[in-house]
């Protein structure tokens, strides 16, 4: 009864708040989506939206087609992409989920070498979820999960991709630049770039400043890493990254690297994929050449 047409209009409705501008967006013309939305209402016996002055809101069944079409339309996408991967000779599409900007740098530095020993297997990278990165996974939007977090899942196996250093960054003359190692209430008196992430996601305060029950001075969230280590260059505050990323991104910056703790703060990255999942081969093959390069890089 529900077609896939009927999901992708009750997207771009929701999307572009306006018949008109849905119409646009599906190249259709303003009373043929009309009728489709009257033909649709007519065979589900309910009102999927309603007007509100120039512009439309769903109803509770509209609403609640749009949930399935957001989970349905993801899932067909990447069928269709795997069904052409098939019918023009290759095994089919790793889709990589990746939760973090490191997590992506660290994609980057795999992603040539696992294509040219998997040269059958082509990669689909998506960075933004409209759920979380393990709904994802779960919901067969991805196939596996780049990410440092690891939340215990039935039918969801982790495998330990990189075990790396946190350190703190500031510029050559920042009065930290000197410091054996940093302390909480050294960080307390600083202004923190970080990403745009949720708090209790960001490490440096998780592990380190609350279980201190201190907080940094000031905490800005920074969408660019480029930028956001400009402005620890021209002490505009200081930054956190994983240790090999910071080997690679400061090269002409001159920033410092500080220790932090007397003992480092020590994290690892994951990978996460359904439990049935990990024989499947071009999955193994992604883990082995993603562990071999960590290890030949000493990231």
């Amino acid at each position: 009864m529900i077609e896939h047409s009927h999901l992708k209009i009750i997207q771009a409705l929701h999307a572009n708040g306006t018949l008109t501008e849905a119409a646009n967006a599906l190249c259709l013309s303003q009373p043929a989506l009309s009728h489709q939305i009257s033909y649709l209402e007519k065979k589900l016996g309910v009102a999927l939206w309603e007007r509100e002055g120039r512009s439309l809101r769903l109803t509770q069944a509209g609403t609640l087609l749009l949930e399935v079409a957001n989970q349905v339309l993801p899932v067909l996408s990447q069928a269709e992409k795997t069904l052409e991967a098939y019918s023009e000779g290759r095994q089919g599409i790793l889709r990589i989920g990746v939760e973090c900007y490191p997590c992506f740098e660290w994609l980057n530095g795999i992603v040539g070498q696992f294509m040219q020993q998997m040269s059958d297997i082509d990669i689909d990278i998506v960075q933004k979820f409209q759920f979380s990165g393990l709904e994802g996974l779960l919901n067969h939007h991805i196939d596996v999960l780049i990410t440092p977090d690891l939340v215990k899942k039935d039918k969801i196996d982790y495998e330990i991709l990189a075990e790396y250093q946190l350190v703190l960054l500031v510029s050559a003359d920042h009065p930290l630049a000197g410091a054996h190692y940093l302390t909480p209430e050294l960080l307390s008196r600083e202004a923190l770039l970080t990403f745009p992430v949720a708090l209790e996601r960001l490490d440096i305060l998780t592990h380190f400043l609350t279980p201190a029950h201190l907080a940094p001075k000031k905490l800005k969230q920074i969408e660019s890493l480029e930028i956001m280590l400009q402005m620890t260059a021209l002490k505009r505050g200081v930054c956190v990254l994983p240790e090999w990323l910071a080997d690679i991104k400061n090269k002409e910056l001159n920033l410092r690297k500080v220790r932090i703790g007397k003992k480092g703060l020590h994290q690892k990255l994951f990978l996460a994929m359904r439990e049935p999942d990990k024989i499947i081969p071009y999955i193994k093959k992604f883990i082995a050449v993603g562990q071999k390069t960590v290890k030949n890089s000493s990231v």
